[in-house]
C-alpha cells in the first residue's frame, strides 16, 4: 500500500474509533470504548507506517 494510503486509512480508523469511545461512553458501554480505543491507535500506527514510507521514499530519492 501507498503511504497516501497508509495515512488515509489510518486517519479513518483513529476517526471511528474516537466515534466508538464517545458512543460507548455516553452509552456506559466499556466493551465499545475499550474497541475504540484499539481502533485509534491501530489508526494512528498506520499514519506512522505512511510518515516512515514518505520519509524512506525521500531518502531514496536524495541518494
Amino acid at each position: 500500500m501507498s503511504s497516501t494510503g497508509d495515512k488515509v486509512k489510518g486517519m479513518a480508523n483513529e476517526a471511528v474509533g474516537n466515534v466508538k469511545q464517545g458512543v460507548g461512553k455516553a452509552t456506559d458501554n466499556d466493551k465499545l470504548q475499550v474497541e475504540g480505543k484499539i481502533q485509534e491507535k491501530k489508526g494512528e500506527a498506520q499514519q506512522e507506517v505512511g510518515k516512515a514510507k514518505d520519509s524512506l521514499k525521500k531518502g531514496v530519492d536524495k541518494a
